[in-house]
């Protein structure tokens, strides 16, 4: 349980960012070293939504998203920690060539919704894209079962905004906000 919670804590820490440290670039020390002083910049927001239409099957909602270049469909899973594939995609994404030995980051403890634990592999999507909006450099979890579901998690959807949901319409909407500072 305590290698869980370090795993977690870790990954918390890896996507949580720097907004406020000197090595943001958003400050600049005085030649004395005692208050920073902000750099001159513009601002520049740009913000969008993307619709994706979500289909019902057996009780879960699957979206259409590409991984690596490649035609994927997940469960939309709000649950889930990391997106997750089976050993199966990953091996398909490997060999042809979406995947490589450098993307493999390592191994981690996973707790299921049943709360089983089991050991996964750690690996980095380059590009993630649902609808006309694409992600970069996102962690993903193998499972080493050829049947898991491919789980569509919060490393992904935490990227992508605001996110809601119109069951009436089976349909998921992105809303972003990109803040650009030019120097």
């Amino acid at each position: 349980m305590i290698r869980i919670t370090i795993i977690l804590l870790l990954i918390s820490m890896i996507f949580s960012g720097c907004s406020g440290c000197s090595k943001s670039g958003r400050y600049k020390k005085k030649n004395s070293g005692s208050q920073p002083t902000e750099v001159a910049s513009t601002k520049r927001q740009f913000s969008g939504k993307t619709i994706i239409k979500m289909t019902k099957e057996n009780g879960v909602y699957k979206i259409p998203v590409l991984i690596n270049g490649l035609n994927m469909v997940f469960i939309f899973d709000t649950g889930a920690g990391l997106i997750s594939i089976s050993n199966v995609e990953a091996s398909y994404l490997y060999k042809q060539g979406k995947l490589t030995k450098e993307d493999i980051l390592g191994k981690a403890e996973f707790i299921d919704a049943n709360g089983d634990i089991s050991v996964g592999t750690i690996i980095k999507l380059k590009e993630v894209t649902i609808g006309d909006r694409t992600i970069y450099d996102i962690n993903a979890s193998v499972v080493n079962n050829s049947i898991a579901p491919l789980l569509f998690g919060q490393s992904a959807l935490e990227q992508f905004g605001k996110i809601s949901i119109d069951y009436n319409n089976n349909t998921v909407t992105f809303e972003w906000n990109i803040l650009l500072l030019y120097y």
